[in-house]
């Protein structure tokens, strides 16, 4: 596989076993766990030990190989373990088209292990090379000496290796340009604070955390010149889901008239979403609001609504960076044309 070029990697497949980065231990702690069933990669997506649209797409491809191990050849038993997978996380569309992909290569190969390995290696390679290519798409986008605001974790702890809207910022410092970011904390789980800083400090990037209520203060004030976000899931008419409060980012971006981009690969598109009405949004446990690393923050018996992604309309996003080239505008044309390429 790949080289990530990154100190660190997200997703390995080691010794018929699907290794991954711990990311709830992050940033005290860098644990690597090691999984040898379906059911123990399952979990690890469940319970958000990996994250990221793409990085559970890909994981979610390595699950099926461990099926192919596991079940020894057999299509009704893997095709049920790919249902397993596809049961953990409702939002991230990545995930389904993963498991489409190797559901078909199962049936084509009856279940044979190496076929099956084969094509979860190929998902590996092309989410690496797709992040790449629009990071350097994006990249063009950003001038030197730009700060740029960013919400939740699209970097290489949320892919394969390179990242996406991260990418794009490791695209332009790559060429040179200095690229000042600023990441909101993005509550309830932090993963701006917990994970894009972590990432970006580790890769020597300029990284400053906000609160997340202060982005639209700094906007106003002129102190952000563009905002880049990954997706979970792109409707066909541009609206875009992502974690919670990046609709508050683009919102405020639009207001101050700076420019709000969003980075993900073809695989995030959802042609059969006619509109961000149509996607669906994962409600997670009051837990994560109620307590931060295990410390309640609010009184007992308070009611909690969590809602784990909202929706941008396509109409508050300047451009959609893809692998195959950017979209703005007319999003349905847009993605039509990309999709003939």
């Amino acid at each position: 596989m790949s080289e990530t070029e990154n100190s660190f990697f997200t997703i390995k497949w080691d010794n018929d076993e699907v290794v991954l980065l711990d990311q709830r231990k992050l940033p005290d702690f860098e644990v690597y766990e090691r999984y040898n069933s379906v059911q123990a990669v399952a979990d690890a997506i469940k319970t958000m030990v990996v994250r990221g649209a793409p990085a559970i797409g890909v994981t979610a491809a390595y699950g099926v190989a461990l099926a192919a191990i596991e079940f020894k050849g057999s299509v009704h038993d893997i095709i049920a373990a790919c249902d397993v997978l596809g049961a953990t996380r409702p939002t991230a569309v990545n995930l389904f088209w993963s498991i489409d992909r190797m559901k078909k290569v199962v049936i084509a190969s009856d279940g044979e292990f190496e076929a099956v390995l084969k094509e979860a290696h190929a998902i590996f390679e092309e989410d690496i090379a797709a992040c790449k290519k629009m990071g350097a798409i994006g990249a063009a986008h950003f001038k030197d000496g730009f700060t740029v605001l960013t919400h939740c974790n699209a970097g290489a702890l949320a892919t394969a290796g390179w990242g996406t809207a991260l990418g794009v910022i490791r695209s332009a410092v790559a060429e040179g340009k200095n690229i000042k970011v600023i990441a909101d904390e993005t509550r309830p789980r932090l993963q701006g604070a917990n994970l894009t800083a972590w990432e970006l400090s580790k890769e020597g990037i300029d990284v400053t955390v906000i609160s997340d209520n202060a982005a639209a203060s700094l906007m106003r004030l002129k102190k952000i010149d563009a905002v880049v976000v990954g997706a979970d899931r792109i409707a066909a008419n541009g609206d875009t889901c992502n974690k919670i409060g990046t609709y508050s980012v683009a919102l405020a971006a639009n207001a101050a008239g700076i420019p709000f981009y969003v980075a993900a690969p073809l695989s995030t598109i959802d042609i059969d979403c006619a509109t961000g009405d149509d996607i669906p949004i994962e409600y997670r446990e009051d837990e994560e609001v109620t307590h931060i690393h295990g410390v309640r923050i609010l009184p007992e018996g308070v009611k909690v609504l969590n809602p784990a992604f909202d929706v941008t309309p396509g109409k508050y996003i300047t451009a959609i960076f893809t692998e195959a080239g950017e979209i703005s505008g007319n999003y349905i044309e847009g993605f039509k044309n990309l999709c003939r390429k």
